[in-house]
């Protein structure tokens, strides 16, 4: 895998607001944020995307969620959308996996 942003604020080499970080993952306020709470949650081994990962990453892809859900509770969201886009088509623009949170808004459905 490439060298992203994501990697760079992982070795601090890019500044971020970071809200949680432990062995496996990171969570940092999105820089463009479309809800009035917006951050990401990544894993800090490199996943370029969902459907890349193997049932090796298992246990962490559900340590993310527990994550998103626990930094969710710290910033006070009782209700929030998780989204993951899996490549070009369907959004992504950084090739690191990554779990968007956001909330503190009404969401519609469909989303897109």
């Amino acid at each position: 895998m490439s060298e992203t942003i994501f990697s760079k604020i992982i070795k601090r080499e890019i500044p971020a607001s970071i809200l949680y970080e432990d062995d496996l993952a990171l969570a940092f306020r999105d820089v463009n944020p479309q809800a009035p709470v917006h951050f990401l949650v990544i894993p800090k081994k490199p996943i370029v995307k969902l459907s890349e990962a193997t049932i090796e990453d298992q246990a962490l892809l559900g340590h993310l969620l527990l994550v998103a859900s626990k930094v969710a509770a710290q910033e006070g969201l009782t209700d929030f959308r998780l989204v993951t886009n899996n490549g070009v088509a369907a959004g992504q623009s950084v090739f690191h996996l990554h779990i968007h949170v956001l909330g503190d808004r009404t969401f519609t459905w469909p989303p897109g």
